[in-house]
């Protein structure tokens, strides 16, 4: 393997989730015109912590483009339960896709397709080209993407440190190859997916560790020594076999961005200056200024 092919490292980032915790960990933020600026100036600092603690050759941020349909059909139900976008922090968003045109960063919304997906089949290709990739998440979901080239950088983890498959079995009690069938058992509940009576997030990790995958627990459900967990795996085993496909990353998918195109680009320092003034973020502007020698 070349050197320039060590070198490639591809941070994607979930652009809704993290313009989400923004906005609810920074309140009160608004610009000299009172317009809204929370979720905007937090999604920069965690962006830019990201960027400096990872070191990426490319960034993508991801945004969802609607509800797979083939999920919903699955599972009528699927993410209803999550509440309206707040007003305050829709009006953010296309300021923070504007932010990252300037600043050379690539986002990817295709209608129709969700954000986790796309970040799988992002991550999935990459991988097979050799890149390093971080995705920049706190989603359980990624968790079966994990190996010894893709890690997840989750914002919540103070350590800063990235997670592998080793983190993965200590957080979930079972590998990364195995987290469609944990999540197919116990459910998830960010996602509106009911689990299987009875079984929990132990309980599911040890009949995996067991039997190895659902199809080798129902291949040999006579052996599960509980009856209530046993009568409850027979009852819900469509349920489960349903689960498996609502939880499981689609990779083929339309309109696939290449990776070449995720390189970071240039700077519009222009532009950044103007939306730095029009947000009111002094200290980014004065520190924006000092980097460039244009504006002092």
């Amino acid at each position: 393997m070349t050197e320039a092919i060590k070198q490639m490292r591809l941070l994607i980032i979930d652009g809704h989730a993290f313009a989400y915790r923004a906005f609810f960990a920074i309140r009160g933020l608004s610009s000299p015109s009172g317009q809204p600026t929370n979720a905007i100036y937090g999604f920069i600092k965690m962006l830019e912590k990201l960027e400096a603690s990872f070191l990426p050759s490319h960034t993508v941020v991801v945004w969802d483009g609607g509800l797979d349909e083939d999920r919903v059909e699955g599972l009528v139900d699927y993410k209803a339960q999550r509440d309206p976008m707040p007003d305050d922090m829709e009006v953010q968003l296309d300021e923070i896709v504007t932010y990252l045109e300037a600043n050379g960063i690539a986002s990817v919304c295709d209608d129709g397709i969700e954000a986790d997906d796309r970040i799988g089949q992002l991550a999935k290709r990459a991988e097979e080209e050799g890149y390093d990739v971080a995705i920049a998440s706190s989603d359980k979901d990624f968790f079966q993407l994990i190996n010894d080239r893709v890690k997840m950088l989750n914002p919540a983890d103070k350590s800063g440190e990235p997670m592998d498959a080793d983190a993965v079995e200590a957080k979930t009690g079972v590998r990364p190859h195995q987290i469609v069938d944990w999540l197919s058992l116990v459910g998830d509940a960010a996602d509106n997916i009911p689990g299987v009576p009875g079984i929990g997030v132990k309980t599911a990790a040890s009949l995996l560790n067991e039997f190895g995958s659902v199809d080798g627990i129902y291949e040999r459900l006579v052996e599960v020594k509980r009856d209530k967990q046993r009568e409850s795996l027979a009852i819900f085993e469509s349920n489960v076999r349903r689960n498996q496909k609502l939880v499981a990353l689609k990779f083929n998918l339309p309109m696939e961005p290449e990776l070449d195109s995720l390189r970071k680009g240039f700077e519009d320092t222009n532009k950044l200056n103007k939306l730095y003034k029009k947000w009111g973020f002094k200290t980014s502007l004065t520190n924006f200024k000092k980097s460039n020698n244009k504006y002092k």
